[in-house]
């Protein structure tokens, strides 16, 4: 346990660089993303309220108060999620790879540690957890700031107050970061997560077996993630109707287990006999 909480911290530091800018990055282009709204809706309220002379209860009810879910669709607020997606999905990569590089590759003092190699698969797992949770609880961190910050900027009489609950849901982005039920938690971040332990063991395929392993590794992931979606897959596309919505989330749990049970032992397997040093 010991070996394994040092290897996390090391992955971790490893990586902290790009996750402050991740992080900063997030936070200063979300916070324009409110400026920038806050700014041309309150330009719009100046043209048409005070110098059309349009009636304010006219010009509520054609154009709307102003709300996050202006903000939460800016392209300032959005881009910096998919950034992150798209940063922590090729460190997913990059993190094997990178022990290999270079001519003394640290991958052979990590395999030659006293302590399972396990470990090491564990704590790059947990690395991305930590990554991907971590930016979550700052995007929920800014966006009660956000709230706070558009009703500073918006009047009362302009603004339309949302729980961050509901914001959640303005953007499709959000609402699968930020579930709205726990079971929805379950789902999406389950399915994240068995997408990650088989990515891995693609990426040990490869490892182990170079260019065969490559395609060996993505037949495995995509034939395992079939079997687990084989329930949902069978409703859909067969009309198997057997089966209640509440039997078939249970059986995609268990599934679910399973897919990421053998993951663990094919990874298990090829980081003790094909892994080498």
């Amino acid at each position: 346990m010991k070996n394994y909480l040092k290897l996390v911290n090391f992955e971790f530091n490893r990586c902290i660089k790009l996750y402050s800018v991740l992080i900063g990055m997030t936070i200063v282009s979300q916070i324009i993303a409110v400026f920038v709204e806050s700014r041309q809706y309150l330009s719009m309220v100046n043209q048409e309220v005070y110098q059309n002379k349009i009636p304010k209860e006219a010009f509520l009810s054609e154009t709307g108060g102003m709300s996050m879910f202006w903000v939460v669709n800016n392209g300032l607020f959005l881009v910096p999620i998919l950034i992150c997606i798209s940063a922590i999905l090729f460190y997913s990569f990059y993190i094997w790879y990178v022990e290999w590089m270079g001519k003394n590759s640290f991958i052979y003092r990590l395999l030659t540690l006293p302590t399972s190699r396990m470990a090491i698969f564990w704590s790059k797992l947990t690395t991305i957890a930590l990554m991907i949770f971590g930016l979550v609880s700052v995007q929920l961190i800014l966006l009660v700031a956000e709230s706070q910050l558009l009703k500073a900027l918006i009047s009362d009489e302009f603004r339309i107050d949302l729980s961050i609950q509901k914001i959640s849901q303005l953007s499709f982005y959000l609402s699968v970061l930020m579930p709205k039920t726990f079971l929805d938690f379950l789902t999406y971040y389950g399915i994240g997560f068995i997408l990650l332990f088989l990515l891995f063991t693609a990426i040990l395929f490869e490892r182990s077996f170079r260019f065969k392993g490559a395609a060996i590794g993505i037949g495995y992931g995509i034939g395992l993630f079939f079997i687990f979606l084989a329930p949902v897959m069978a409703r859909d596309l067969f009309n198997f109707n057997k089966l209640y919505p509440n039997e078939i989330m249970i059986l995609e749990f268990i599934l679910g287990i399973l897919v990421i049970a053998i993951s663990c032992w094919t990874s298990h397997y090829l980081l003790n006999k094909k892994v080498t040093v």
